[in-house]
């Protein structure tokens, strides 16, 4: 067969040998080669670069401005704009009048409408579906309330898929889905994406993306993209745990922007405690993913049985349900009723929150002595009735908190969300387009 005739091999220009075989590229094509990789590789983290810089800032900044806080000049920085415009990934916006010479800087800001993630949750009291996009805003959501202890995983999982379809079927029609996230509250496997133990949902050594994706129905309903585009991401369920997201919710406001607090001791306060260690804005899960369980720290060995076999445990004191029945009210009765009750005098109230009160200073204490973590921030629950645990939660870890007589203990609490851990879910599959915009602008 004449070389004319012969087979592509991908590559016109290809020389081989006599015996067919691609011969070695000489030294300039190896170094043409390392330069192409090296110049693609230096464009892809500078793209991330300034998607970073665009997406952290608090108001919209120009492309001068982005040069100043990366110095990355001029001419590379409106060039990577550009391509970042374009991909959308970031808008521009129409510029500020100006009175003086020259033209007005262009601001930028993160794009809406054009990368969305879908976050997902499963609580001891109720179902959350909640789309957002880069910019932030909830484009859809839907929340059920229900009382989901004792429910089989796989009903329960087919239902939230069948709330989230809905909640798909609102999104734009140029949005493209990057990513979903599922919260659960429990010990979860991250990397296998398995739930090990939910004792609050009676759930143990569940896979939940079979059941999740059968109530999502066929891949076509759902899962494109945008009406025109394939997904990015989009079929692959990512598996957190509730009080890891719902604590990335606190400490990043909106996609890639951080909040005041970097580093804190994060109390989900639901049925049970769900807990999180904050440090450096992120959450740390520990060697295998599991840190954080504070709702499971003994306060009283001789205390009540908890669901997850031990003794004593801190939610069997200062979970909304052990509160409500110390408290002598009805198991459905709103923490903010319980809150009304305490500031009326009502005698059980009143000793449900001082008890509720000490019993998160004898965890915490120990949290804080071993970490050096004074900052401590309630949501859910503990949130809500957050201005009556903190006088007594304060003087208590005043006294047991070895170094509260140099760095006093400070208590936050978190603005209200109907559910936090859809809303870290869906933020943390945004967080893969501000990392790497390359393979979606590309």
């Amino acid at each position: 067969m004449s070389a004319s005739a012969s087979p592509s091999l991908g590559n016109a220009s290809r020389s081989t040998t006599g015996g067919g075989v691609p011969s070695r590229p000489g030294a300039g094509a190896v170094a043409t080669a390392r330069r192409s990789a090296r110049q693609s590789t230096l464009r892809e983290a500078n793209l991330a670069l300034v998607a970073a810089t665009v997406f952290a800032a608090e108001e919209p900044i120009s492309r001068a401005g982005v040069s100043s806080l990366t110095s990355l000049t001029r001419s590379t920085v409106s060039r990577l704009v550009d391509d970042l415009v374009a991909g959308g990934v970031l808008d521009e916006i129409a510029p500020a009048a100006v009175t003086g010479p020259g033209r007005p800087a262009t601001p930028l800001r993160p794009a809406a409408g054009r990368f969305g993630a879908l976050g997902l949750q499963v609580n001891a009291g109720y179902l959350a579906a909640r789309l957002m996009d880069l910019s932030g805003r909830v484009l859809a959501e839907r929340v059920l309330d229900d009382d989901l202890i004792g429910s089989g995983p796989a009903p329960t999982l087919r239902r939230l898929g069948g709330i989230a379809r809905g909640v798909l079927a609102e999104r734009p029609d140029r949005l493209t889905l990057v990513g979903t996230g599922l919260a659960l509250p429990g010990i979860v496997d991250v990397a296998a994406g398995h739930l090990l133990s939910a004792p609050n949902l009676g759930w143990s050594d569940v896979d939940p993306t079979p059941d999740l994706l059968a109530g999502l129905g066929p891949d076509g309903d759902w899962a494109a993209g945008g009406r025109s585009g394939a997904p990015v991401g989009g079929l692959h369920v990512r598996v957190g745990n509730e009080a890891d997201l719902a604590a990335r919710a606190f400490a990043e406001p909106a996609p890639g922007r951080r909040g005041p607090l970097s580093d804190f001791v994060f109390l989900s306060g639901e049925v049970g405690i769900g807990g999180a260690i904050v440090l450096d804005g992120a959450a740390w899960s520990g060697r295998h993913g599991w840190a954080g369980e504070i709702g499971h720290v003994c306060v009283d060995p001789d205390g009540p049985r908890c669901r997850c076999g031990s003794t004593g445990c801190l939610e069997q004191y200062a979970g909304r349900r052990a509160m409500l029945a110390a408290a002598g009210l009805p198991a459905d009765t709103s923490p903010a009723e319980l809150a009304v009750q305490a500031r009326a005098g009502h005698p059980g109230a009143v000793a449900a929150i001082a008890e509720a009160s000490r019993a998160l200073g004898i965890a915490l204490a120990g949290v804080v002595n071993v970490l050096d973590i004074p900052t401590i921030v309630l949501s859910g629950h503990l949130g809500q009735v957050g201005d009556l645990l903190a006088p007594e939660l304060t003087q208590v870890l005043g006294e047991r908190v070895l170094s509260a007589r140099w760095v006093a203990p400070e208590i936050t609490v978190a603005p209200e969300d109907l559910a936090p851990g859809a809303t870290g879910a869906a933020l943390l599959e945004l967080h893969g387009v501000i990392a790497d915009p390359a393979r979606y602008v590309d």
